[in-house]
């Protein structure tokens, strides 16, 4: 009779055997649909080959086994599932190779038939029975149920098929029971193969339980590792762990590594060798050895020395700046004719949003150098820059040599942004470990911690950025070359947004495809000086792209179907809304007590009015506007100033006394500090006890001695620019400070008339409204607090000539 066939790999069926198996070679697939259209059973043999994919006569054993599917499962890649029930054991006698396999042959009648041989037949059953039993629980595989059923059987041929389906041995040996015709051959041959098993599994017992209390965790590790590189092998995994080692090696050997970081790498190399693979340091030094060979060793970017070039790409990024701009051209003149390869470290101080860190990555591409940026604010910990030990776990270089990893090259531009936020903790001091970095005399040997080895970074080019000078540790200030860039002018910020702001927008909106969006000077202008107030152009770009998503939601929408359009300034409110700020309408009014002073901040300069109020009282004094400690003691100098003044100012003695003064500086919740509010204080205070109104188109800054002299103050460039958006013409300042005016650009001072005064009494005198006051307010009963008539004629006869010398 024709049955069809299907081969098997690395499995023997035995009859009685229930077992799953898979079938996905196409005439084996074939076969079973065969089977299951003409529900008849199958036939099953192992390969003598189980690598040859079309298996023909010769490479199939002749003892096989028929076998019912009992159930099937066609799976989604169109391979079977198969559960076979074996029957019988079968005696193939013709193979048919079509386009499925079958196979012709009879069905093996066993039979025990043997009666001479009943007692030695009985004897054997009896031992195998009871061996299986002892191997059974050794193997602890197999379950009582399974067991019972098994030992239970009296037909000999039964037994053996059965406690050979559950003995873990190798298919040849599978193959020769199913062979072997003598019922007595058969059961001494599986006795033999019971008792071979158990003596294995006992040798593995009493191995197991001799190293048992020896096997480490790094032993263990090692065997479990073992075990899953035998199952990878089994599935056709290949570990590459050997070959990854090679390939860091020829890595390694193919770097320019300077000769003692060779001879670091030579050691570490031959001690990762002699180590277990699951050891923990294994991973520890391959992780080391991977930094090292990710760092760019004698890797130099070609630097552009065409200075004309360099111009050109600095301008067509950023308006203004000349001075920085000046200074990387100077750097390049310098390197190109020393062919040095000390870097200078540049700081750029100066408040947000005037393009410091825009800046860096314009010098790297000028340059031609890599670019990278490294973020200080809020780092506390000293491992952050010089790394972690190898001691610690998940130890990693700092960010110094991660930053040089990502740059691939020894002479990238390397921006430190925010230097002026590093903080210090228990965990040591950042800014410490960055002199190492940033000092020239050093850093060609930094020595990151987790690395232990000398790092050249004197190629690099550090730019450190801050937004004020006082955050930064003296230390620190000591090894940078401080560049101040300062705030914009309102053309500036024109230009910025005509040049750069608007066009990048366009793109990057994606409307320069759809329409073509027209700015005019004023609208520019409006949002400039209403909808913005900072040095820097921040907040000027966020207004434009408000204005560019509402067209770009108008254009979606299909309400604007024009090819062009033009924003003017009457339309600028449809966008932007209320405007944010006005010009104060009592600006350039003359008020008794209130003072125009000029604040530096780290977002630039700011209009600060201190405002003065004189109270009959007992002589207290109330301070408020949350003023810092250099403020309170401004007003306390400022007030003993004049009180050394009363005579003078006609004042009865211990005025301070008979009166109350309330000092205040709006606005009341934001915090105010610094040493340049003296002058303010001091014309307030005299304007309220005179009862002069001080002039409401001057501001002023600086700070005064206990004899009335001024001190020079910082930040002189932004509180012009402050002044300048207020639209504060007349501008007093210390006369030490006047030398200054040569280094800020005319398009500042144009429009300006700065007024230098040495003394608080000059201040006061141009400051306050002496000539017109007087003459219209000067009663006979002049009170107490007021100044008298004698004075009164003095101090107008003294204006004169002080006005007039101010003026010249």
């Amino acid at each position: 009779m024709k049955y069809p066939y299907l081969p098997l790999r690395d499995f023997v069926m035995v009859p009685g055997q229930r077992a799953v198996l898979f079938f996905g070679r196409k005439k084996s697939v074939k076969s079973i649909e065969y089977a299951i259209e003409h529900n008849t059973p199958v036939v099953v043999s192992v390969q003598t080959d189980p690598k040859i994919d079309l298996p023909s006569n010769k490479h199939i054993s002749e003892i096989g086994v028929i076998s019912e599917i009992s159930r099937l499962t066609r799976l989604t890649d169109g391979t079977y599932k198969a559960v076979l029930q074996g029957i019988a054991v079968f005696q193939i006698k013709e193979f048919i190779d079509s386009d499925n396999y079958f196979v012709k042959g009879a069905k093996i009648e066993e039979h025990f038939n043997w009666h001479h041989k009943v007692p030695e037949v009985e004897a054997l059953m009896r031992d195998i029975i009871h061996h299986f039993q002892i191997y059974a629980k050794l193997e602890q595989n197999i379950n009582i149920d399974e067991l019972m059923e098994i030992i239970s059987v009296n037909d000999p041929f039964k037994l053996c098929y059965g406690i050979f389906s559950k003995l873990n041995v190798k298919p040849d040996k599978k193959q020769t029971v199913l062979l072997k015709r003598d019922i007595v051959e058969k059961l001494e041959y599986v006795f033999s193969q019971i008792l071979s098993e158990i003596e294995i599994l006992k040798v593995n017992k009493k191995i197991q339980a001799k190293v048992k209390d020896k096997i480490s965790k790094t032993q263990k590790e090692y065997y479990l590792h073992e075990q899953l590189n035998a199952i990878q092998n089994e599935l056709g995994y290949k570990s590459d762990t050997k070959s990854d080692l090679d390939d860091i090696e020829n890595k390694l050997k193919n770097l320019k590594l300077p000769e003692y970081v060779k001879e670091k790498v030579e050691v570490e190399m031959k001690k990762l060798k002699s180590m277990h693979p699951a050891s923990g340091e294994t991973s520890i030094i391959r992780n080391y050895l991977e930094w090292i060979a990710d760092l760019p060793w004698g890797v130099f970017t070609d630097d552009e020395t065409n200075l004309l070039k360099v111009e050109e790409s600095l301008n067509a990024d950023h308006y203004g700046l000349e001075n920085v701009k000046n200074r990387i051209v100077e750097y390049l003149a310098v390197k190109i004719l020393s062919q040095s390869n000390n870097s200078p470290i540049l700081c750029f101080v100066g408040p947000p949003g005037v393009g410091k860190t825009s800046l860096g990555k314009s010098i790297a591409k000028a340059l031609n150098k890599n670019f990278i940026r490294m973020s200080l604010g809020g780092v506390k910990d000293e491992a952050e820059i010089r790394g972690h030990r190898r001691t610690y776990l998940g130890a990693l270089p700092g960010k110094i040599i991660q930053g040089m990893k990502k740059a691939e090259s020894l002479n990238p531009v390397f921006l430190l942004d925010e230097v002026d936020k590093i903080s210090s903790d228990y965990r040591g001091d950042p800014a410490s470990a960055l002199l190492e970095v940033l000092d020239p005399e050093q850093n060609h040997t930094f020595n990151d911690h987790y690395l232990g080895i000398d790092f050249d970074l004197s190629n690099v080019m550090f730019i450190a950025t801050a937004n004020s000078l006082e955050g930064i540790p003296l230390p620190l200030r000591d090894r940078m070359e401080i560049i101040k860039i300062e705030g914009y002018t309102e053309f500036e910020k024109y230009e910025i947004a005509r040049k750069h702001l608007l066009p990048k927008l366009m793109k990057e909106t994606g409307l320069s495809e759809k329409i073509s969006l027209k700015f005019s000077e004023k609208s520019i202008l409006t949002i400039i000086r209403n909808y913005t107030r900072e040095a820097g152009v921040r907040n000027l770009k966020r207004e434009l792209e408000k204005i560019f998503r509402k067209i770009a939601k108008e254009v979606v929408k299909g309400k604007i179907d024009k090819k062009e359009l033009h924003i003017a300034k009457n339309n600028v409110e449809k966008y932007l809304g209320i405007p944010k700020f006005r010009l104060a309408e009592n600006s350039n009014i003359n008020r008794i007590g209130i003072t125009n002073g000029l604040a530096w901040t780290s977002a630039g300069g700011e209009i600060l009015s201190v405002e003065v109020s004189v109270m009959k009282g007992n002589g207290s004094l109330t301070i408020t506007g949350k003023l810092g400690e250099v403020m309170q003691e401004s007003v306390k100098a400022a007030l003993s100033y004049v009180r050394t003044r009363s005579d003078i100012l006609g004042l009865v003695n211990d005025f301070h006394k008979l009166v109350d003064f309330h000092i205040h500086v709006p606005e009341g919740a934001i915090p105010k500090d610094g040493p340049s509010a003296g002058i303010t204080i001091v014309t307030s205070i005299t304007s309220s006890l005179l009862n002069i109104p001080v002039r409401g188109d001057i501001a002023m800054t600086g700070e005064i001695t206990l004899r009335g002299d001024l001190l020079p103050i910082g930040g002189l460039k932004e509180k012009l620019l402050a002044a300048k958006r207020s639209r504060i013409k007349n501008i007093i300042i210390p006369q030490k400070n006047y030398y200054e005016l040569k280094e800020i650009p005319d398009i500042i001072l144009n429009g300006l008339n700065i007024i230098p005064a040495e003394t608080i009494d000059e201040v006061i005198l141009f400051a306050l409204m002496f000539p017109k006051a007087m003459k219209n307010s000067i009663k006979n009963d002049l009170s107490e607090f007021s100044v008298n008539k004698k004075l009164s004629k003095l101090i107008l006869k003294d204006f004169g000539d002080n006005y007039a010398m101010l003026r010249h």
